[in-house]
């Protein structure tokens, strides 16, 4: 694996193979004057006006970049305790300006050709290529000292092979760059270089060898029993595809029955959890028996909370541990050999199973909807009559009913009412009749 010295390492083997590529080339006899291949800044290569300009190209690394493809594949790098478990690795791809420098007319043009032509045929450098370019300095450079080139070398050892990409650059991005360079313009392109793997020999904790996962074994062998092979076309996982409420509609209520409807949810003994959004709080409910291989049905508690000290109080079958709002359901399933396999979560509401009551009162008509479960203190409430919508204070303690006042309504008139509790309707279309119709509240 190339280490921290990657990246000069690839612009000292770029510079190497274009200054072979100009010897074999026999530049010198072709330019009519010697040349040279350097590494620096556009501005500390372009001479002031007045003075002789050599026969020059230059390799400039104007930008850096992660690659793409593999800036996370050696996630995670560190355990559950924060332990080094494998080496991090910085991949990266580098951008550089190819710019071609000359005093005399045509010699910048037939620099650029060669070197040009070289990256052309040489787009993937082999790794034999690297070690030879990276073992031998550039005439006329000042050479890096030899434990540079010792571990420079390594680049050829990495897992990926050099690739030299040409770069199209607009001419604005073009003005740009050498507007920051703060220098005169000369004829230059621009090539990606990817990729250069950096990772760093540190100590690590590394795994051992597996023989058996988890605790479970078999009797006689003592090992894991291994993978449950099923003859079936479809996943022998606990998988769940959709939460249906028996009652038509799309949220669940307190005292319905609610469907889960999936593939091999009948391998053992299964529990129903339910996940607050809010708060994360698991609640559990055993379903109704027996189970369906594709599905499983549970019915909500309904009525009173349990009294303290009873064995279900604060459990899924505590009508008073449920609260109005968004959940995830999933089904975890307890096989005979002791293996709890879990489904995926798919996410359903818990709607107020409310109904109204309507009274006359001064100012119009009162009503009064009592809910399940019960609404606790910070829920926001309001009661829609029609098109017509009150906001009611949310309670100090947790409370069953919600009032609010209505005017412009006439005696007898039949009217949808909804309790909205977090943004979460009792539902006013009853599924069951059909046709479907509109549950509704008669103004006295």
């Amino acid at each position: 694996m190339s280490n921290v010295l990657a990246i000069s390492a690839v612009t000292q083997l770029l510079k190497s193979l274009i200054h072979d590529a100009l010897i074999e080339g026999d530049a010198s006899q072709m330019l009519g004057a010697d040349f040279s291949v350097t590494a620096l800044p556009p501005d500390r290569v372009v001479v002031e006006a007045g003075e002789a300009q050599g026969n020059q190209l230059n390799l400039f690394l104007h930008r850096v970049t992660p690659n793409a493809a593999l800036r996370n594949t050696d996630l995670p790098t560190r355990d559950s305790g924060g332990r080094l478990s494998r080496c991090p690795r910085l991949a990266l791809d580098l951008h550089y300006l190819l710019t071609s420098i000359s005093g005399d007319q045509l010699n910048a043009e037939m620099l650029l050709g060669y070197a040009m032509q070289l990256f052309h045929e040489t787009a993937i450098i082999p790794r034999a290529v690297v070690r030879n370019a990276l073992s031998a300095t550039v005439a006329g450079d000042a050479s890096p000292p030899a434990a540079w080139f010792e571990d420079a070398v390594r680049l050829a050892d990495q897992l990926e092979l050099i690739k030299i990409t040409p770069r199209t650059l607009s001419m604005d991005d073009m003005s740009r760059i050498w507007t920051a360079l703060q220098t005169s313009y000369r004829t230059t392109v621009a090539y990606d270089v990817s990729l250069v793997l950096i990772e760093r020999e540190i100590p690590t904790r590394p795994a051992l060898p597996v023989l058996s996962r988890g605790g479970l074994r078999d009797s006689e062998t003592l090992r894991d029993p291994g993978v449950t092979v099923l003859p079936d076309l479809f996943s022998g996982v606990p998988t769940l595809l959709e939460v249906e409420p028996l009652d038509g509609q799309q949220v669940m209520r307190l005292g319905g029955r609610v469907a889960l409807n999936g593939t091999a949810l009948d391998r053992g003994t299964a529990t129903v959890h339910f996940t607050e959004t809010d708060t994360g709080r698991v609640l559990r409910l055993a379903p109704l028996a027996p189970s369906q291989p594709n599905r499983v049905v549970f019915e909500l508690p309904l009525g009173p909370p349990r009294a303290p000290g009873d064995p279900l109080e604060n459990t899924g079958n505590d009508p008073g541990a449920w609260r109005i709002g968004a959940y995830s359901v999933a089904l975890h399933v307890l096989n005979a050999d002791g293996r709890e396999m879990a489904t995926n979560a798919l996410p359903i509401a818990l709607a107020p199973a409310a109904t109204a009551v309507a009274a006359p009162s001064a100012g119009g008509t009162t009503i009064t909807m009592t809910c399940a479960p019960q609404i606790q203190p910070g829920q926001s409430i309001a009661i829609l009559l029609g098109q017509d919508m009150e906001l009611v204070p949310s309670p100090a303690s947790p409370v069953s009913s919600a009032e609010a006042e209505f005017a412009g309504f006439s005696s007898g008139d039949a009217v949808p009412v909804r309790l909205r509790i977090d943004g979460i309707d009792s539902p006013v279309i009853d599924r069951m009749a059909e046709p479907p119709v509109l549950e509704t509240v008669t103004i006295p």
